[in-house]
């Protein structure tokens, strides 16, 4: 029996399965955004996760539990150094999966899969909507009103 046996197989033998979402794990963390299938972007989200979230504790132990997931020095060392500190206040959820439509060769369902604080552009955009929450007055037709009637006189002169 197949019990408490949910997660995606993708067609792989696990061993296969493993170094694939080990590499793109090490291609999320180097690139901050990778496209891919959604089925794939979607188990990477359930390996890389708690790696990421290992990485808020920055202590010998979690160094070497996450190189024996990624075997990547390189990787581990961004995780830990650069990472870690834009995802320390945030309490889990740290990708977000874009859907982008389907693949021309065999219609397959493509995405972005990409680590939430860095999103520049979508950054940017939450700061121009902050900057545009000004208080504005629901009547403006009094200042047209006032400007048509300091033209009036002039033209009657």
């Amino acid at each position: 029996m197949r019990h408490n046996k949910k997660f995606n197989h993708l067609s792989r033998k696990k061993g296969h399965r493993d170094a694939m979402l080990a590499n793109m794990t090490i291609s999320l963390i180097k690139h901050k955004r990778i496209f891919t299938t959604l089925p794939k972007a979607k188990a990477l989200r359930v390996y890389a996760e708690p790696l990421i979230n290992r990485a808020k504790k920055d202590d010998t132990a979690s160094r070497r539990v996450v190189f024996s997931y990624l075997q990547d020095k390189q990787a581990v060392s961004i995780l830990f150094n650069e990472i870690s500190q834009k995802i320390a206040d945030r309490p889990g959820g740290y990708t977000r999966i874009l859907k982008m439509g389907n693949r021309l060769g065999d219609n397959a369902k493509t995405c972005f899969i990409e680590l939430v604080d860095y999103n520049e552009a979508l950054l940017a955009e939450k700061k121009e909507t902050a900057k545009k929450a000004t208080r504005r007055s629901r009547r403006s037709s009094g200042k047209k009103a006032a400007d048509k009637t300091a033209e009036q006189p002039a033209a009657e002169e």
